[in-house]
This record gives structure tokens, sequence and C-alpha cells, in this order.
């Protein structure tokens, strides 16, 4: 987990004293103490502004920057890739004047999904926001552990991901301005309003670079989408966690939604955003999204059973769901403490594809906590 310290009993002593602090700001030790009410709220009618709120938000309990899309290199062969970067404020260390102190968990994840091989490479790393080694920066994107980085600069995304199974080394373009989910940006997950994100999408991003697999390095070209939220309170009690597309469409629209689901499996809420070809943007409403199972796959690693494939409607239309392959799970219990499926999706209607993109499915063998 660090790589910093070559003896391996510093290593491990680093390591020790990181998980002690992750389960202190999971809950998993008492005396954490911290609660939603000790960050930031989100309220409706603040605006978004643009480059600055690419950048970290430290005042609000939990933030992410989330990007995936298809990768194909230079024979053809197509793969999911993921990176994402977690910032949470652990509510420890607010008086301590010491840089040293763990006010901020910063958390990375990247995966590689290769339906040939039917295996999915996945790599995470946690650590205290500590300058010059982890951080999150505020004004605009940029987000790293170590040689792991995602950062903004002249208009592009550069992700930089350096694993033992695998590399990613990326430059992805947007090709318009952000999209803004929700009502301007403020995107509700419940009946509730206090459950909700700032939350705005970048769909259609070109992405061009490098891939390593294990000493073999290719080029590659591909789509992407880019997710930034932050929150103070995201997740009610009565939620067991939730399902999300994001989906870049071939008529150069994109498609988000999701639904906060209940331990039955019935939803609490569900929203989305559908941007037609021409730019125009619709947000869904709850009754405008309904996600329905199809078909699941049991996990031989945690016995957790997913939906893979969903029936959707959407404003309307009949969509269905169906990954790259099923074994698409991340356990990344060294890292956010969650096991979750998190994978490459095609879009079909009417038996026709007509996106691709990221299908996310959180709470199947245990309640996400932190949030």
């Amino acid at each position: 987990m660090s790589r910093y310290a070559n003896d391996r009993s510093l290593r491990r002593l680093a390591a020790a004293g990181l998980v002690l602090i992750l389960g202190a700001w999971l809950g998993a030790l008492p005396g954490s103490g911290a609660r939603a009410g000790d960050f930031a709220p989100v309220l409706p009618g603040r605006p978004l502004v643009f480059p600055a709120d690419t950048g970290a938000h430290p005042a609000f309990r939990t933030e992410w920057w989330y990007i995936t899309g298809w990768l194909i290199d230079e024979a053809g062969r197509e793969r999911g890739f993921q990176v994402t970067f977690f910032r949470s404020a652990t509510g420890v260390g607010q008086d301590n004047p010491s840089r040293f102190a763990p006010r901020q968990i910063i958390m990375a994840h990247a995966a590689i999904a290769d339906a040939q091989t039917g295996h999915l490479l996945h790599a995470q790393r946690s650590d205290r926001a500590l300058d010059p080694l982890a951080g999150a920066a505020v004004g605009r994107t940029r987000a790293w552990i170590g040689d792991w980085e995602l950062a903004l600069a002249d208009g592009e995304y550069r992700a930089r991901i350096a694993a033992d199974e695998f590399g990613l080394d990326l430059a992805l373009l947007p090709p318009g301005p952000p999209v803004l989910n929700g009502e301007a940006g403020f995107s509700q997950k419940t009946p509730d309003p206090r459950n909700a994100s700032y939350y705005y999408s970048r769909p259609h991003l070109a992405v061009r670079g490098t891939l390593r697999l294990g000493e073999h390095a290719h080029r590659v070209t591909g789509e992407a989408w880019l997710d930034q939220e932050w929150s103070s309170e995201y997740l009610p009690e009565e939620a067991e966690g939730w399902d999300w597309i994001g989906m870049n469409l071939h008529d150069g629209g994109s498609l988000m939604a999701f639904q906060m689901r209940r331990p039955d499996g019935s939803p609490i809420w569900s929203a989305g955003t559908l941007r037609d070809g021409d730019g125009q943007v619709e947000a869904l409403a709850p009754e405008q999204v309904r996600f329905r199972p199809r078909r699941r796959w049991t996990s031989p690693r945690t016995g957790a059973e997913y939906v893979v494939e969903w029936d959707l409607e959407i404003a309307g239309r009949s969509m269905a769901l169906v990954p790259l392959m099923d074994d698409q799970e991340l356990d990344s219990r060294r890292s956010t403490g969650v096991v979750y499926w998190e994978g490459a999706t095609r879009l079909f209607e009417a038996g026709r594809e007509i996106g691709r993109g990221y299908l996310e499915m959180t709470g199947y063998r245990e309640r996400p906590a932190g949030l």
C-alpha cells in the first residue's frame, strides 16, 4: 500500500496505520464520531462553476472522479477499463495542526476487463492526503497516490496507473462542456433532498494512449465517460446500495440513470439524464426510470449475487443491458472497504446496440459504509 519505503517492516507499519484510519472513517472502530452534520451540506441552487468545480471539495464528506470506457488495441481487441479516485473526509484530526493528521483519505481503483480471457485485472491504493505523496487538489482536477494520477490540464484529462499486472497512460479529451445531472447539478438520491450530491458527467471522451499488460504495451484508442460527484449525506439508512449506468450512445447522445435500492431490491428513488444526439438534455424524473432484473450471476469468490442483465424503461423507451462478461466484480476491502460489480456493458433497444458504457452495482454483498 505504501511504495515509498523499501524496507518491508516500514511498509507493514504504514499499512497497519492506514487500516486504523480507514476503520475509524468507516465507523468500524468505536469513537470515530463522524456524522453527516459534521460536513458541508448539499443544497439546491448552488451553481457549478468550471473549471473550479472539477477540483476537490474537502468540506464535503465524500467525493469521486470516476472514468470508465472501452478501449480497442492495434489488433482490434476490445477491453473495458475503469480508473477512479476517491477523496473522503474522515472527521478525524480537524483540530490537530499537524500536516500528518489524517483529515482526508485518498483511495483509487483501476481495472481492465478482457472478455477473451474472461478475467478482470484490478488494483487499488489508499493513503492519507499528504503532499507530495497523495492528495486531491482544489480548483482543478488533480488526484494522486504516488505514481497513480488523474489530472486535467489545457482542457484534456490524463490518467496514469502503474500496477503489477497492468498499466494505463491515457489522454482523454472531452468533446464539449460538462453535462449537469439532476437540477442544474443538484442530484437528489431519495425523496428526502438531504440525500443528494453535486454531480456532473463528461460523456464521449475521446481516448488515446497506452495499455500495458504484463510486459507488453499496446497502443489503444477508445471512448470513455467521466463522472464527478461530491456529497455529505449520499446513502439513506434504508438503502442497501444502488445500480447506476453511464452510456455513450452511438447517435452522439448519452444516458445516465440510477436507482437507490432497499434490501429487498425494491427502489427507493430513481433518476437520470438523457441527452440526445443534438445536445438537448432532459432530466429524468423517478417515474421515467425503471430497472427490472433479467439475469443474475453469482461470484465464486464472495458468493454475492448480481443482476448482470437488466431490462430498462427510460422515458417510455424499452432498453436492455448486456455485460461484456459476467465476472466484473471488484473486491476493494483494502481501500474503500466494499465489494461491488463494475463492468463494461452494452445497451440495446429493439435488439439493436445503441450504446456502450458501464454498469455499477453496490450493496449486493454488504451495504457501502462512510457515505
